[in-house]
Parts: structure tokens; sequence; C-alpha cells
């Protein structure tokens, strides 16, 4: 059995869990997320949990048991909590600036600034200059946004300049040595 798959998932209060089939869709604080289950795969409710099973061990069926119980835990986490992804600016003159919640403009040593518009459901804040701060309900989609905003200006390995996540380590080289 997997040990990911048989994990019930609990669901807290104020999350609604409607079962439609082989859909499930969960709503909450943060909003609405859905999702179809694969067809071997049944996710059924057990009082104030959720329970995902399948049919049999075989290898494609083992895979998505862990997959479809992990992606029903993320939408039940993101509609009560929410996901957030921090990213930090490193550069001279480098900096972003909001536009309102979905707009973020960045200014990282291109002759023209660069902007980004946020998709439903996801939100940017900036508490510094040097700081972004990616929302949202959908755990996958905020961490597209993050990673869209991260390669307008990747890191690079010689003074680390650029947009990286909060928790990332940048691989410094060292570089031409004056003789």
């Amino acid at each position: 059995m997997s040990r990911v798959g048989k994990e019930p998932i609990a669901i807290p209060s104020g999350v609604d869990v409607t079962l439609e089939g082989r859909r499930v869709v969960v709503k909450g604080p943060n909003g609405t997320l859905a999702h179809q289950a694969p067809e071997a795969i049944t996710v059924s409710r057990d009082g104030d949990t959720l329970v995902v099973t399948r049919p049999d061990d075989e290898r494609e069926n083992r895979a998505l048991h862990g997959l479809t119980r992990s992606l029903v835990q993320n939408m039940v986490v993101g509609v009560s909590q929410g996901f957030s992804r921090e990213l930090e600016i490193v550069g001279v003159g480098y900096r972003a600036q909001a536009q309102g919640p979905s707009k973020l403009e960045l200014q990282v040593g291109f002759s023209h600034p660069v902007r980004f518009e946020a998709p439903e459901g996801v939100t940017f804040e900036v508490p510094q200059p040097t700081r972004i701060v990616v929302r949202g309900a959908d755990k996958q989609l905020v961490g597209q946004v993050a990673a869209d905003v991260r390669k307008s200006r990747p890191p690079e390995p010689y003074k680390g300049k650029g947009i990286r996540y909060v928790d990332e380590h940048v691989q410094r080289k060292a570089g031409k040595s004056a003789k």
C-alpha cells in the first residue's frame, strides 16, 4: 500500500468538499479548486475525512494513488490556508514595484521595465523593493508564476545578481584572477 496514498485527508472547518463522480470540488475561504481523478482511483468521503483508494497493485495505479491523494490534499490546504512563494532580488538598482494585487513591475538591469500580470487566483505582494511574495490557493499555479518571475533574470554565478527564491543557494564561481 502506498505510504502517501493510504493517509486520509482531514477536512478542516470552513472547507466544503463535493464529490461528483470522479470530479472533486473543494470550496473554502480562499476560493474554489477542482480536480478530475483518474478512472482507476476512487475518492470517497468518510465523515470529516477523504479517503483515496485504488483497485489493485498495478504499477500505474500505485503511482496514481499517491499522486491523486497529494493533489487533493494540496487543494484542501490551498483553499483553507493558501500557498506562497517568496522571491528575493539581488543587484544594485534592481527593484520590484507592485501595481495593484495582480500586477508587478521589475527593474532588473534591462533598458525597460519587465511587467507581469498574475493569472486568476494569484496575487503579488512587495513588502520591500527587493522582496516579492506570490500567493494563491493553487500550489502548482503559485509555483509556476514564481518560476516565470524568476526566469526574467535568474541569478548569475559570478556576482549573484538576479531574482532567486528566498531559500535558494546560488553556487558562486571565482572570476578571472588578475596577474
